[in-house]
């Protein structure tokens, strides 16, 4: 099965966390599955203790942005995770 490239960067507006190598993946739902793994490991493992403006983009290899996700959304959709992770996330 052929595979693409993607870049899953991660950003306030302000800072950024660049995914310099990129991954390569074969259906756009493990890409949307990996970006939400990078955007909660981020946020677990990140310095910060308010992640509430934080976005995964997430682009192709021609640098086409093909989805942008709020790391709010993505801890919101995590209901085990969740109830923890609004203190510790914003």
């Amino acid at each position: 099965m052929p595979t693409r490239l993607y870049r899953f960067h991660c950003t306030d507006g302000h800072d950024l966390v660049a995914d310099m190598r990129g991954k390569r993946l074969p259906t756009l739902a493990l890409m949307r599955l990996h970006a939400e793994r990078v955007a909660l490991d981020l946020m677990l493992h990140g310095d910060r203790l308010d992640w509430s403006a934080w976005t995964i983009e997430v682009y192709d290899a021609k640098g086409r942005l093909l989805m942008s996700k709020a790391f709010t959304a993505v801890r919101d959709e995590l209901p085990a995770l969740g109830q923890r992770g609004k203190r510790a996330w914003g």
